[in-house]
């Protein structure tokens, strides 16, 4: 608030101080709204208001006026203007009609000749004045200080928080390629069976795997499965269950031991005891005999794998068990299936299913039945992209909340067979 008037102290002029300006001014009155000083501009007369009232503005950065403060009868503002031609620093309007007394800088002079005493107080209220506009002043230097420091603490940590975030998005950047880089990226095909696969994940890394491996020149491994669990630490785990099923899977072909000695190995990276991991993970493991179609599968927690017979609706493969790494006691019970050329077998992770679109409705296991049927007998390749466009479709605007994750094996009839 820094003015050039004695007024913002409310002092008023003494009635010996008043006849002895009156003695050199000239009195004028205004009627309200007129402007008797505007800010920016340089004048040499100050004024001292004998009847009425007038209020003090000044004209911000973004040209709005604040209010500073009113002034009313003996209250002087412009003393400044005597002594030199610093520009206005408010705008002085008038509220109501108005008569004051205007003194010019050479009034003034003859003011020191003629009455010095009256003109020693006039310069004394100006050297007191600008004191108080100094101390304004500093005081106003101090806030814009602290205020400056406040902004550039806050600079500082804006910073070093972008700093954090471009380094955490890096790190799931390279966790993902990581991840990417322990998923197959061509899937064995045979002449008797094709393989497609398609995985989305929700985040930048995600909980879902699947697997085709070639065990020996007869056998081939079926994988898919879910981390209960999201971001880093899902990817974490994530591999270390892939490993483990691969680890394991050349040892045995029986899909149950090979399922639980993955339990076991889970429940010891996990330090042991009755809970095992923070996550657990459900899992669809299979042994596929080519020769003979024969597929010997454990479901653990995994949702049930959808089979498409020609001619034939979609049907859940039976079979249940409990997650893997989460409870020490598990008992897996080996299922059994022919797969017949012409079939169509479909393995999908829960984020397909509970996939939800902008009217938050989710795309539900019947219309993966529908989607299924449609696009049978189009081949391996070209039904996954059918079925990963339908749920994308479905999904729209939504966010996802969840991997989506399919694996698709079809057994064809051999060419000359």
């Amino acid at each position: 608030m820094m003015i050039d008037t004695l007024a913002n102290s409310g002092e008023q002029l003494d009635a010996q101080m008043l006849a002895g300006l009156r003695a050199i001014a000239d009195s004028r009155t205004y009627p309200p709204g007129s402007v008797l000083t505007r800010q920016g501009e340089s004048e040499h007369t100050f004024y001292v208001i004998e009847d009425g009232r007038a209020v003090v503005l000044r004209r911000l950065e973004d040209g709005t006026e604040q209010v500073l403060n009113t002034l009313g009868p003996r209250q002087s503002f412009g003393e400044m203007a005597v002594l030199d031609n610093s520009p206005r620093l408010a705008t002085i309007r008038t509220l109501t009609e108005t008569r004051v007394l205007e003194i010019t800088a050479d009034r003034f002079k003859e003011l020191v000749r003629h009455e010095p005493e009256l003109a020693l107080h006039i310069t004394r209220r100006i050297l007191s004045n600008l004191r108080t506009l100094d101390q304004l002043a500093i005081q106003d230097l101090r806030t814009k200080n602290a205020l400056l420091q406040e902004a550039y603490l806050d600079l500082k940590a804006a910073q070093a928080e972008l700093v954090e975030k471009e380094r955490l998005e890096r790190e799931l950047e390279l966790a993902a390629e990581m991840q990417r880089s322990l998923l197959p990226a061509v899937l064995p095909r045979y002449e008797d069976y094709r393989f497609a696969a398609y995985l989305a994940p929700a985040r930048h890394v995600g909980g879902d795997l699947f697997g085709v491996q070639p065990l020996d020149d007869e056998h081939v491994a079926l994988l898919l499965a879910d981390v209960a669990d999201k971001g880093m630490y899902a990817a974490l785990l994530m591999a270390v269950t892939r490993t483990l099923f691969m680890q394991e899977a050349q040892r045995s072909l029986s899909p149950a031991e090979v399922a639980l000695a993955v339990h076991r190995g889970l429940l010891t990276v996990g330090g042991g005891g009755e809970r095992g991991m923070d996550g657990f993970v459900t899992a669809f493991y299979g042994v596929l005999h080519r020769p003979s179609g024969r597929l010997t599968y454990v479901r653990a927690a995994q949702d049930h794998p959808l089979l498409l017979r020609p001619g034939q609706p979609p049907t859940p493969l039976p079979g249940d068990g409990r997650f893997l790494g989460m409870i020490a006691e598990l008992t897996l019970r080996e299922q059994e299936i022919v797969l017949r050329p012409g079939d169509t077998l479909l393995l999908y992770s829960d984020g397909v299913t509970d996939a939800h679109n902008e009217g938050d409705e989710s795309y539900g296991l019947a219309r993966l039945k529908s989607a299924l049927q449609r696009v049978g007998g189009q081949g391996a390749q070209a039904a996954i992209d059918a079925l990963a466009h339908d749920v994308t479709a479905w999904r729209g605007g939504a966010a996802a909340f969840d991997d989506v994750t399919m694996l698709l094996v079809e057994a064809v009839t051999p060419a000359g067979k």
